[in-house]
């Protein structure tokens, strides 16, 4: 069995994904596997056509990597791949989307406004509630997301917002812990308390050694984290995500918890978070990646 290690891609986070998918790559090859790297472009449907390969692990971050598009491609071709099928990926992706499904099934998520660009122009700030979270309805790792506490802060905040697509969402800023939870299949691994060291778990924060300490398990009472661990899981299933994903939550100072959102393919470099969680249920990080490996191909044979 060939498997392509897909990562790069065309989207912000380009420059994450080929060090994940470097990093899937390697680890693949030292457990035996036959395994090419492929670093997707707009010729991506020929590479896979000249490498032959059998199954895709994907480890492409934002952009048409991560909202369904290379997944419809691959089943169009008839290649099975790792994680989340297209509905799945597409509604991850779009944070709108994904906070309605949530709320439908009695998933908390912070109170939110969706604006597009039309409705931007006619925006009177002064009606937003502040402190909040302006953040783009379709971006990853942090990529244009700003909390503004001044009221002077928004009209930048929403642009910087708006660069990322023609949707904005703005969010009541919930003050407390930001836990990570990982779910594998049908399991929730565990969780991950972050804190960044300045500001919040921004894009520098998340990818940059030193400037985050990280928390495993979280520093939270025993009850709280197996909430957590049933609440990311309830979250994976709601979207129907499979494979490997993370689920992005906050816990505010009375202790009641929120969800943000879903990564389909979270990040898999020496300071990402899935890899960190895995740990608490005995996977090192070659482990990680031949379970989700081995999930992709059960998930073929049915």
């Amino acid at each position: 069995m060939k498997v392509g290690v897909i990562a790069g891609g065309i989207s912000s986070e380009r420059e994450v994904s080929l060090r994940s998918g470097q990093a899937v790559f390697n680890a693949l090859k030292e457990l035996g596997y036959n395994v090419v790297f492929i670093d997707a472009n707009i010729d991506l449907c020929e590479k896979i056509k000249k490498e032959k390969i059998d199954i895709a692990f994907l480890v492409l971050h934002g952009g048409w990597g991560e909202n369904g598009a290379i997944q419809g491609m691959l089943e169009v071709m008839g290649i099975p791949y790792t994680g989340s099928g297209v509905l799945a990926s597409a509604l991850a992706m779009d944070k709108e989307a994904t906070k309605k499904i949530f709320l439908y099934h009695g998933i908390p998520v912070p109170p939110f406004k969706v604006i597009n660009i039309e409705e931007y122009e006619e925006l009177n700030i002064r009606e937003i509630l502040l402190p909040c979270v302006v953040k783009p309805s379709q971006e990853g790792s942090s990529v244009g997301v700003s909390i503004v506490k001044k009221e002077e802060d928004l009209k930048s905040a929403l642009d910087e917002a708006f660069k990322y697509g023609d949707r904005v969402i703005i969010e009541k800023f919930i003050e407390g812990k930001e836990i990570h939870i990982g779910v594998l299949g049908n399991k929730a691994l565990g969780g991950v308390e972050v804190r960044p060291k300045q500001g919040f778990y921004s894009y520098e924060a998340k990818y940059t050694k030193g400037l985050t300490d990280y928390i495993l398990p979280p520093e939270i009472d025993k009850y709280l984290y197996e909430k957590l661990k049933d609440l990311g899981l309830k979250a994976h299933k709601a979207l129907g995500c499979k494979g490997g994903t993370r689920v992005d939550m906050l816990i505010d100072k009375e202790g009641n918890p929120y969800v943000l959102e879903i990564n389909t393919i979270p990040g898999m470099t020496e300071t990402s978070l899935l890899p960190k969680i895995a740990t608490l249920s005995g996977y090192d990080f070659k482990a990680l990646v031949k379970e989700i490996l081995e999930l992709a191909i059960k998930e073929n044979e049915k």
